[in-house]
C-alpha cells in the first residue's frame, strides 16, 4: 500500500510530466526512494526508542536503597531465623504426634527456613548498590529459593484454611484428607509441583550486565519474549488469584459457621476452640493480602499495560521503584509465619516457655558447682 505522502507527490509530479513511458519510469524512481526514506526514517526511530529503553537507568535511589534495604532484611533474617528455628526445634523437640494443622505449619516454617539461608546474598546484593558479586549460578538458586518459598507459602497458607474449614464446616465428612499419612502426600505433592515449577529457573541467566553492574533477579528482559507477559500474567492468576479465592471463602464459611453456632448456642461463641478456629483464619488472610497482593498485582498491571505497548523510561523507573518496596513487603511474609503458628498450636506457647525455663534451670545447675569449686580452691 502507498504511502500518504507518497500520493502526494506523485499527484503534482503528474501534472509537471505527461503519462509516458518515461513517465512512469521516473516515477517508479521516485516512489522507491520515497519508500527507502521513509522506511530508514522509520528504522532509525525504532533502533531510537530500542536503544533509549536500553540505556534507561532505572535505578534511582540507590543511596537510599543501599541503606534502608539492608536494614530491613537484616531485621528479616534475624526474625525469620529465630522464630522459625524456634518452631522447627519446640515441634522436633516433642516427638509427638501430628496433626493435619502441625504439619502443615511445619512445612511452612521449613519453606521460610530455607528462604533465610538466601537473604544473605540479596543483603550484599543491596549493600554493593544493586551488584550480584557471587556468580550467575548463585543468582539463580538464589531466583529459585525465592519463587520456591513464595508460592510454597502460598500453597501451605490455603492448605491451612482447607483443613480448617473442614475441621469447623464439615468436622465428619472428608476425615481421610486431614488423617497425617494423607497430609503428609499433600506436603510432598506441594513441594513436588513448586520445585517443578521453579526448576526452569536454573536453566536460564538471571544475571544481567547494566550500568557497569551486574543485576539479579530484575526484570529487565521483558521484551525478549513476546509471550512473557502473558505467562506472567497466568501465574499471578494460578498463584495468587486461585488462592486468594479459597482463602477468602474458607474465611467466610468458618464465619457463617460460627454465627450460626452463636446464635443457636451463645455460650460456644466464647469458647476457646471457636476463638482459635477463626483467629487462625483471619491471620492466614491478613497476612496473605499483606505479603502478597501487593507484589503480584503491582506484577500483573505492569504486564497488563506492556501488552499494549513498551513502557516507557519512566514507566520502568516507577516499576522498578513499585517492585522493590512490594518484594521487601512479600518477604515479610517469612516473619509472620511463627505468629501464625503462635495461634494455631495451642500448645505452643507453653513449650516455648518451658523451654525457656528449662535452659535458665540448665544455666543455673551448671554455673552452681563451678561457684562451688572456685570457693573451695580460695
Amino acid at each position: 500500500m502507498r504511502h500518504e505522502y507518497t500520493d502526494h507527490i506523485l499527484s503534482h509530479f503528474t501534472i509537471v510530466f505527461p503519462r509516458s513511458r518515461s513517465h512512469r519510469h521516473v516515477c517508479s524512481i521516485v516512489e522507491r526512494r520515497i519508500f527507502n526514506t521513509h522506511e530508514f526514517t522509520m528504522s532509525a526511530a525504532i533502533d531510537a526508542n530500542s536503544s533509549a529503553n536500553q540505556s534507561c537507568n532505572v535505578y534511582i535511589y540507590t543511596e537510599t536503597a543501599q541503606v534502608l534495604f539492608p536494614i530491613f532484611y537484616i531485621l528479616v533474617f534475624l526474625f525469620s531465623v529465630s522464630g522459625n528455628s524456634l518452631i522447627l526445634y519446640v515441634t522436633w523437640r516433642k516427638q509427638q504426634k501430628f496433626k493435619s494443622t502441625s504439619l502443615y505449619l511445619v512445612n511452612l516454617a521449613a519453606s521460610d527456613a530455607l528462604f533465610t539461608l538466601a537473604l544473605p546474598g540479596r543483603i550484599a546484593y543491596y549493600v554493593r548498590g544493586f551488584d550480584w558479586p557471587f556468580g550467575d549460578f548463585t543468582c539463580r538458586l538464589t531466583a529459585m529459593v525465592f519463587y520456591a518459598n513464595t508460592y510454597a507459602g502460598i500453597a501451605f497458607m490455603t492448605c491451612i484454611s482447607l483443613d480448617r474449614y473442614l475441621a469447623m464446616v464439615h468436622p465428619h465428612r472428608l476425615l481421610y484428607l486431614r488423617r497425617p499419612r494423607a497430609v503428609r502426600g499433600v506436603c510432598v505433592l506441594v513441594w513436588v509441583v513448586v520445585l517443578l515449577e521453579n526448576a526452569p529457573l536454573l536453566l536460564r541467566t538471571t544475571l544481567v550486565e547494566t550500568a557497569g553492574k551486574r543485576a539479579c533477579m530484575e526484570y529487565f528482559s521483558l521484551g525478549e519474549s513476546a509471550s512473557l507477559p502473558y505467562l506472567i500474567l497466568a501465574a499471578c492468576a494460578v498463584g495468587y488469584g486461585l488462592p486468594l479465592v479459597v482463602i477468602l471463602g474458607c474465611y467466610t464459611q468458618i464465619r457463617r459457621k460460627l454465627s450460626r453456632k452463636a446464635r443457636q448456642n451463645p455460650a460456644s461463641s466464647r469458647s476457646p476452640h471457636s476463638h482459635r478456629a477463626n483467629s487462625i483464619i483471619l491471620i492466614i488472610l491478613l497476612a496473605f493480602v499483606l505479603c502478597f497482593s501487593p507484589y503480584h498485582l503491582n506484577v500483573a498491571q505492569f504486564m497488563a499495560r506492556g501488552l499494549r505497548r513498551r513502557p516507557s523510561c519512566d514507566e520502568m523507573k516507577a516499576f522498578k521503584m513499585s517492585l522493590q518496596v512490594t518484594v521487601s513487603l512479600m518477604n515479610l511474609n517469612c516473619c509472620l509465619d511463627p505468629v501464625i503458628y503462635f495461634f494455631a498450636i495451642k500448645t505452643y506457647k507453653k513449650r516455648v516457655m518451658s523451654l525457656f525455663r528449662g535452659f535458665q534451670l540448665g544455666s543455673g545447675q551448671s554455673s552452681s558447682p563451678t561457684t562451688d569449686r572456685s570457693s573451695s580452691n580460695t
